[in-house]
């Protein structure tokens, strides 16, 4: 009678023993409940290799070769906010490679690439920039006591036209805030809003003889 035809890794050290102690094919093949075959086959294997545990098997073939995970990659370089589909295209226009868009997706994860939500900022020119820095080093000395007369204040805009938020940028951690892993926002039509934030105190207007009166 046939039983089981997959031996554990404790019978199989057991069915090695009992070769060795001279018992027979058929009757190991009896004690742990499988065929002479595979116990043949477990002997062949331990004289071949010393071990009773199974070869490891080869995965499923990747989709892609190592070139095109690097084109995949680069074109997430290249482009932050281009879609898995976008890359999907280009990878076929340019190796006739067709692939899914978890695909590339898994390729670009695996290159620890993420899509995530950009960081916004107010679209800066070189002359912006270097405008902040030099006002930065200027008072990067400055006490405490120096900031408490200082009354900071902003402005911002409740747009009418704003994007749907479904912007990705792909980027490694870290890259959050390089330049081409952030969303400049320029100013659409809106209601402006004007405050201001600070400690000092808030005075009356003086009062007139018009107003006495």
């Amino acid at each position: 009678m046939v039983g089981r035809q997959k031996l554990s890794l404790l019978d199989r050290g057991r069915a090695i023993g009992w070769f060795q102690d001279g018992v027979g094919v058929r009757d190991i093949a009896r004690r742990v409940l499988v065929s002479p075959s595979v116990i043949t086959r477990l002997r062949q294997r331990f004289q071949a290799t010393g071990l009773v545990q199974d070869r490891p098997r080869p995965g499923r073939r990747k989709k892609t070769t190592a070139r095109e995970d690097r084109f995949i990659t680069r074109q997430a370089q290249t482009v932050r906010t281009s879609t898995a589909n976008r890359i999907r295209r280009q990878l076929r226009a340019a190796t006739n490679t067709n692939v899914s868009t978890q695909t590339v997706r898994n390729r670009l994860h695996a290159a620890q690439y993420h899509a995530r939500r950009p960081s916004k900022r107010p679209k800066l020119t070189l002359v912006h920039k270097r405008a902040r820095r030099v006002w930065s080093r200027r008072h990067i000395g400055w006490t405490r006591q120096q900031w408490a007369v200082v009354l900071f204040t902003d402005e911002s805009r409740y747009s009418l036209e704003h994007n749907d938020g479904r912007v990705r940028v792909w980027r490694r951690q870290g890259e959050r805030y390089n330049d081409d892993c952030i969303q400049q926002v320029t100013a659409h039509g809106g209601v402006p809003s004007w405050y201001g934030v600070g400690s000092l105190p808030i005075t009356e207007p003086p009062s007139t003889s018009s107003k006495a009166d």
